[in-house]
């Protein structure tokens, strides 16, 4: 069983957060914390141009904590977005996350933003999926399967 991204979405909903390049970090962080995100997708004119986490503002603090009131996030977002679209399966996301060390994957469908998933969102799937699976296995070995 391999769950897609679709149905990811379909069960947690597709509602977005974003900002555009201009936002200043304050402005970032407080929609973070209000919203209890760990990212939100940088827009510009319905177009992805980058990702802030959490982890773009600490890398970023730990050096100047005075930036967050003025600067706006296009200096600190994320630009290389690694995206997935809803056809992609749960494993093709947690190849990404893992590979590329990330934990919030924004899915794209005709180069529209309808979606993130995070690898809390992957976890549940595949705890989810395994769960089904030996249920049904379960099921076939007592002779309820399929009678």
């Amino acid at each position: 069983m391999d769950s897609t991204i679709r149905e990811i979405l379909k069960d947690k909903g597709a509602e977005v957060w974003f900002v555009s390049p201009t936002t200043t970090i304050f402005e970032t962080l407080h929609l973070l914390s209000e919203k209890d995100i760990g990212a939100v997708v940088v827009m510009e004119s319905d177009k992805l141009v980058g990702i802030f986490s959490e982890r773009d503002y600490v890398r970023q603090a730990v050096k100047d904590v005075g930036t967050i009131k003025h600067h706006p996030v296009a200096e600190y977002m994320t630009r290389e977005v690694v995206t997935i679209t809803p056809e992609q399966t749960v494993k093709d996301a947690m190849v990404y996350m893992t590979a590329h060390r990330i934990r919030h994957l924004p899915v794209i469908d005709n180069e529209k933003v309808i979606g993130i998933i995070t690898i809390g969102d992957v976890v549940k799937t595949v705890i989810s999926d395994q769960s089904l699976m030996l249920e049904e296995m379960e099921n076939f070995i007592s002779g309820r399967y399929g009678r």
